[in-house]
């Protein structure tokens, strides 16, 4: 499907991957659709589809607009939940890394690699090149780039992929939980490290940006004195 495809209120919700286990070309069959009426308005509509994942049961429900008398319909204009994808202000590598993570959650130790590779990357792009994985984590707490508390979640979930890698015969294998857990500390800190700041930055500029205009806008007036 490409992006500038419509998406329809139809029989089978036709999504590049399920949000849910985010399996590509999932089967996401339609199991029932809600009415509910709009207030103020008696000519439209919206209406609900509730599909269900075939893979992991999971549920998406998507929302159009109807036309009550015709029973037409719009494109589908809000899908819940929204596919997770790794946000621009990323910088790419990460980026890319993350959002293989997330699309390779039914493979827990692949995934796993994969955030540890963007973390990898994220901290390299900071500075943190030297030592291990948390010894790095350490030192942007140290270094008050991310909280204490950030660095201890680090080492609470299994972000080390040395088991992984040399297959430590000595640890469970990790599960699709695990996996999860791996991915929302890297978006966590993919957002305190690039994500915020960037919001920060654009939100500076808006102000600045107001300031000027408020400036010039000042400075033309007549002196009526």
């Amino acid at each position: 499907m490409s992006e500038q495809e419509k998406l329809m209120l139809d029989r089978f919700l036709r999504l590049p991957r399920c949000p849910h286990c985010h399996i590509a070309m999932p089967n996401l069959e339609q199991k029932a659709v809600v009415d509910a009426p709009i207030p103020g308005r008696n000519i439209h509509c919206f209406q609900w589809g509730v599909y269900i994942c075939a893979s992991c049961g999971g549920a998406v429900i998507a929302k159009v607009l109807c036309e009550i008398r015709t029973g037409e319909r719009s494109e589908i204009l809000e899908l819940h939940p929204k596919a997770q994808r790794a946000q621009d202000a990323i910088p790419d590598r990460a980026r890319e890394y993350l959002n293989q993570a997330i699309e390779s959650k039914h493979a827990p130790s692949g995934a796993i690699l994969l955030c540890a590779s963007a973390v990898d990357a994220m901290l390299k792009v900071r500075g943190l090149q030297k030592g291990s994985m948390y010894s790095r984590i350490d030192n942007a707490a140290e270094s008050h780039l991310i909280t204490r508390e950030m660095a201890e979640w680090a080492h609470d979930v299994r972000l080390d992929a040395n088991d992984q890698r040399h297959s430590d015969t000595s640890q469970p294998l990790p599960t699709v939980e695990d996996a999860n857990r791996v991915i929302d500390f890297t978006l966590a800190l993919a957002e305190i490290l690039f994500v915020l700041p960037e919001r920060v930055r654009r939100g500076r500029e808006v102000v600045e940006s107001r300031d000027i205009h408020s400036g010039s806008e000042n400075n033309s007036m007549p002196n009526t004195e």
